[in-house]
């Protein structure tokens, strides 16, 4: 068989891996389709990430490493290491640390949730840019948005669920 007529099946594709086995059964040439990476006329990979009421809008194209949050640095926007550190998660577990520019607006929440939403954008955008990478974003969760958010405050408590403090008299 050809290349074209077959192909090896991308990291963590369990379905492409049943068809051609089950095209292998049957005796027919296996076409596994791979997804087409997305890129715009800019060179540039978007996606939205979202974290607790954080929302970020992130474009990644190939570059040095630069990251640009809301026309600010990176570093000067999330100026603790932690948030820092947060970001190139994605970049770490896939080996691709300092090969993109990264540009972003994030709106609500605060610094840690604005940190997630722009980790879960990078992770979306990598995965959308290089397909093949899929399979190890999804392993270690980064492609799941994390749908954890602030419980709401009841009427007669003072918070969610503590009651304000008992007077005997």
């Amino acid at each position: 068989m050809t290349d074209e007529t077959q192909q090896a099946p991308a990291e963590g594709g369990a379905i492409a891996a049943a068809a051609a086995a089950l095209a292998e059964a049957s005796g027919q040439p296996a076409v596994v389709v791979q997804a087409e990476p997305k890129i715009d006329e800019l060179g540039r990979t978007y996606a939205t990430g979202k974290r607790k009421n954080a929302v970020a809008r992130v474009w990644i194209k190939p570059g040095n490493g630069q990251l640009t949050v809301n026309g600010r640095s990176g570093e000067v926007y999330f100026a603790r290491p932690v948030l820092r550190m947060v970001l190139s998660q994605p970049f770490q577990v896939t080996d691709r640390i300092g090969q993109y520019d990264i540009v972003c607006t994030v709106v609500g929440g605060g610094l840690s949730g604005q940190a997630g939403a722009v980790r879960h954008g990078i992770s979306k955008a990598l995965m959308l840019r290089e397909p093949e990478l899929r399979g190890i974003l999804k392993k270690v969760g980064m492609l799941t948005r994390d749908s954890r958010v602030v419980e709401r405050k009841k009427y007669g408590r003072a918070k969610a669920r503590r009651s304000f403090q008992f007077s005997k008299r």
